[in-house]
């Protein structure tokens, strides 16, 4: 039998979406949130029957230059939120692999990230405020425009990686960064797992002030990288590439046309399946050879044990197994993949039996009638 395709509704204000969801509740209808579509299988891919998108929720409510703050729309992509903040010599410290398609409310509720994370942290620590719609209609705020910012319950934090089951984010208050005029990175290679890791390890304990340090692996071998911005950008990378050699690792040098390889770093994050990995600085030689024994690649967010493993072949459900077997107890998350996929390998692995009996209370204080995607997608909360 058919499944009936989802009403697709797209609300110009947000007490139009508030209202569309306060009808979907009263009407039983499951709903998903979409932005710009680039995540929309990161969390399954159940029917619904309605679905909202935040393409008409497209407007820089705010950007205070002076302040180093922003107030974001969530369908506003975030390539052009970049745009008009760099006019200002300034820039939202997120980077996801996204070739500019993803929207701001995407980003964040998926908690996506790139190489800038290394500095600047996630999406979580970018978030100062946040308005969102629960279930019910009820349009719900927290935080402020300022960085100093602790009353209230941090609802931003919460709706950060809730991948759109708890409330659709209406908009965003993020903090803003200079932007570098200039950047600079070092970089070294090694056919040696441990030798790439232990390097890893060392230079993460630095006082270097990298913006992004991280380690990739394809085929055999694997590359360090570390990126400075700023002025003294380049005096910085010659003294990592010094540590780099003392490390062991070969064929190090620095360069100052630099996009093109963190592009390739960012890419490096999707494929086929991938599979993200919460684990230590110290798993990195783990992960490495796990990646190679299942014929796959690997980039890593080097100085806080983040990976992401991109397999690109058949078997994808017992290669994905291996992996997470070999990295026990560490969460081991698939991203993308394809849709059979999901019938053979659980997406979210394990989970701890307290934290679920936690996401599932959360679940029912912010979701009570479940109309944000069934939740048998993630232990039934």
């Amino acid at each position: 039998m058919a499944t009936a395709a989802a009403r697709q509704s797209a609300p110009a204000s947000a007490e139009e979406l508030a209202a569309e969801l306060a009808g979907a509740g009263e009407a039983g209808l499951r709903a998903r949130v979409r932005g710009a579509g680039t995540k929309l299988r990161w969390a399954g891919d159940e029917p619904v029957g309605l679905e909202l998108s935040t393409a008409r929720l497209d407007r820089v409510v705010e950007h205070n230059a002076g302040d180093l703050t922003a107030v974001l729309e969530a369908g506003v992509p975030l390539a052009r939120a970049q745009e008009q903040f760099r006019a200002e010599g300034q820039m939202l410290a997120l980077d996801p692999p996204d070739g500019g398609a993803a929207t701001i409310g995407g980003v964040v509720a998926a908690n996506d990230s790139g190489p800038l994370r290394a500095r600047y942290g996630g999406a979580r620590d970018l978030v100062l405020g946040m308005r969102v719609a629960l279930a019910d209609g009820t349009i719900a705020k927290s935080g402020g425009k300022v960085i100093k910012n602790v009353a209230g319950y941090d609802l931003a934090k919460l709706f950060t990686g809730s991948y759109g089951t708890l409330g659709l984010i209406l908009d965003v208050t993020v903090r803003l960064h200079p932007k570098p005029v200039t950047t600079a990175t070092a970089f070294g290679a090694s056919d040696d797992a441990d030798a790439l890791a232990a390097a890893a390890t060392k230079l993460a304990a630095l006082p270097l002030e990298a913006d992004s340090l991280d380690a990739a692996w394809q085929q055999g071998s694997g590359r360090l990288l570390a990126r400075f911005g700023g002025a003294s950008a380049g005096d910085q990378a010659g003294v990592a590439a010094e540590r780099m050699k003392e490390a062991g690792l070969e064929g190090v040098e620095t360069t100052d046309d630099d996009d093109d390889l963190w592009a390739a770093l960012r890419n490096a994050q999707r494929g086929t399946a991938v599979l993200k990995v919460s684990g230590r600085v110290t798993d990195l030689a783990t992960a490495i050879r796990l990646t190679e024994g299942a014929g796959g690649s690997l980039v890593s967010r080097a100085a806080h044990g983040l990976s992401w493993i991109a397999l690109d072949a058949d078997d994808l459900a017992r290669r994905a197994t291996d992996v997470r077997d070999g990295l026990q107890p560490r969460p081991v998350v698939l991203l993308d993949g394809p849709a059979g996929l999901r019938g053979d390998f659980d997406p979210w692995g394990p989970i701890d039996v307290g934290a679920l009996q936690v996401m599932r209370r959360i679940k029912e204080r912010f979701d009570t009638h479940r109309i944000f995607r069934p939740g048998a997608y993630l232990g039934g909360i």
